[in-house]
């Protein structure tokens, strides 16, 4: 069975919980923030943030965005993960924020104690349109790179 790159990537973003988000400031400046994720069909990432979060009032300003998500790793040749950019923006609909809160909420083991804080939250959903996969447990510096079009999903 052959194994696409999208499938591959789609594979590690499932089996890991936290991303490291970059957005760009006021001042142009990057700004990164870790924020735990649920990995969504056609590689689209959710996390749940306060509208008054750092990262929340640049996604306003500028849905610009790029993520990196990796496994633990103590030596170079364990090192695997995925860089990606894109766009990030609230998602509007509420039967699609039900279903994305409930799986996320599922996932971390969120009981009755963070409903209100969830109520709270805004739910994103950043869309990639370019990814970088690397993998040294393949060989040093294994790469690939593709861009992404949602209407391929």
């Amino acid at each position: 069975m052959n194994v696409t790159h999208k499938e591959i990537v789609a594979a590690l973003l499932k089996s890991q919980t936290t991303l490291s988000l970059v957005t760009i400031s006021e001042d142009g400046s990057p700004q990164i923030a870790p924020l735990f994720y649920f990995a969504g069909e056609a590689l689209h990432l959710y996390w749940l943030s306060a509208a008054s979060s750092r990262h929340s009032r640049n996604l306003k300003r500028s849905p610009a965005a790029a993520v990196t998500i990796y496994r633990p790793a103590t030596e170079w040749k364990e090192i695997r993960g995925v860089q990606m950019r894109g766009a990030a923006s609230v998602v509007k609909s509420r039967v699609e924020r039900r279903q994305i809160v409930e799986a996320y909420a599922a996932r971390f083991h969120l009981g009755p104690l963070f409903r209100d804080r969830i109520a709270r939250s805004r739910l994103y959903r950043f869309q990639p349109d370019w990814v970088r996969y690397l993998d040294n447990t393949a060989r040093f510096g294994y790469k690939f790179e593709f861009t992404v079009d949602d209407s391929e999903a």
